[in-house]
């Protein structure tokens, strides 16, 4: 079993990364406190299916009373009607604010049942149990939750703590194979701006099976842990860091219909983009991006922008990015390998020419 310990004071919590966790999830969420409530599960119509039976019988068997609500599976989900319709199915199914949420899934499924969570009577207890690579080594950790709207991805939200996460590696199983490849794309980010030493360890693990070891999803959640602790809401800059290769990824993701290319495939692209800038701005040596843009690769993830993707739809996309402050444009760049800092030099050409450089086959 490996343990990470987020420390926010008052809204503290762990993350709990044990293979066969989900069939003991009931047992851990009881320890917490929360033994007798009611719980709200919300997974998609995938997961759901191979997943909830075993957590529902856990949370039974720990004294819990469970009703399961499933939506349609997709980043369409991340709606504020999707979000209406769950809240109301919970009124009808009974819950109130003595009640808990629990999150079973994928980032999607995080983002929305944890804004859910934070608005269903003003506020209730939330647990995360992640089923994918993106969610169990990034989203699941760090309180951020929220829906999309047209403008862009991830507007509308608010943070909102778990008081636990639970990570079964095993639950990486099921998942389709593009699926399972694009978490890599945030565990590349996570090494690449604080922990170059992880890259070797992604290098050696092989795509095609299922098999991450417990110890390295938790390598990863430490990263976006002791980010978050020292800036839990985003406003010393801090934070800003874990948005490497997101700034543009989120313009392309949010340019063409939701569903179209998965959150870790359009990172992909926006890490590509990031380190084009960090090359053209503080002299990122070339055989550094090199070493990123191979392991996106081994990770069979797309470094080629889609011609049909037109650059203004994305620079469209960008003015509408919260990781712009005033106006200013506040764009993460690498200046080595596990170093990343926060830059305000990157202007609105930069990111017109990295968007075109995305279009160009990588030698």
């Amino acid at each position: 079993m490996s343990h990470v310990h987020v420390n926010l004071a008052d809204r503290s919590y762990d993350v709990v990364v044990e293979a066969g966790l989900l069939g003991r999830a009931g047992a851990a969420i009881a320890a917490t406190g929360l033994r007798g409530r009611r719980a709200a599960v919300i997974s998609d119509e995938r997961v759901a299916g191979f997943h909830s039976e075993v957590l529902l019988s856990s949370l039974v068997a720990a004294g819990c009373r469970p009703s399961l609500h499933v939506i349609p599976a997709g980043e369409a989900s991340k709606s504020m009607a999707q979000a209406e319709e769950v809240c109301r199915e919970m009124i009808r199914a009974g819950h109130d604010r003595r009640s808990l949420v629990v999150a079973l899934g994928g980032g999607v499924v995080g983002d929305l049942a944890g804004f859910v969570a934070a608005i269903f009577f003003r506020g209730i207890p939330l647990v995360q149990i992640p089923t994918t690579i993106v969610a169990q080594v990034d989203s699941s950790v760090g309180g951020k939750t929220g829906v999309n709207v047209g403008e862009g991805k991830n507007l509308l939200g608010c943070f909102h703590q778990p008081q636990l996460v639970l990570v079964d590696p095993q639950t990486l199983r099921t998942l389709p194979q593009r699926e399972f490849c694009e978490g890599f794309a945030e565990a590349i980010k996570h090494a690449a701006i604080r922990d170059a030493a992880m890259l070797a360890e992604l290098a050696a693990l092989d795509p095609d099976r299922r098999e991450v070891p417990a110890e390295l999803i938790a390598r990863n959640i430490a990263i976006k842990a002791r980010i978050v602790e020292a800036d839990e809401h985003e406003t010393l800059g801090i934070r800003a860091l874990l948005n490497f290769g997101h700034t543009i990824g989120h313009g392309i993701e949010a340019a063409i219909p939701y569903g179209q290319m998965l959150h870790g495939e359009a990172i992909a692209l926006g890490l590509r983009a990031a380190l084009f800038l960090s090359q053209r701005h503080c002299q990122l040596a070339p055989d550094a991006s090199g070493r990123l843009l191979g392991l996106l690769k081994k990770y069979q993830l797309p470094l080629v922008l889609d011609a049909a993707i037109a650059t203004p739809t994305i620079m469209g996309k960008l003015a509408h990015d919260k990781k712009f402050a005033a106006g200013e444009i506040r764009f993460v760049l690498l200046d080595a390998l596990g170093s990343a800092y926060v830059s305000e030099v990157v202007t609105p050409d930069d990111l017109r020419d990295a968007i075109e450089h995305l279009r160009e086959v990588p030698e």
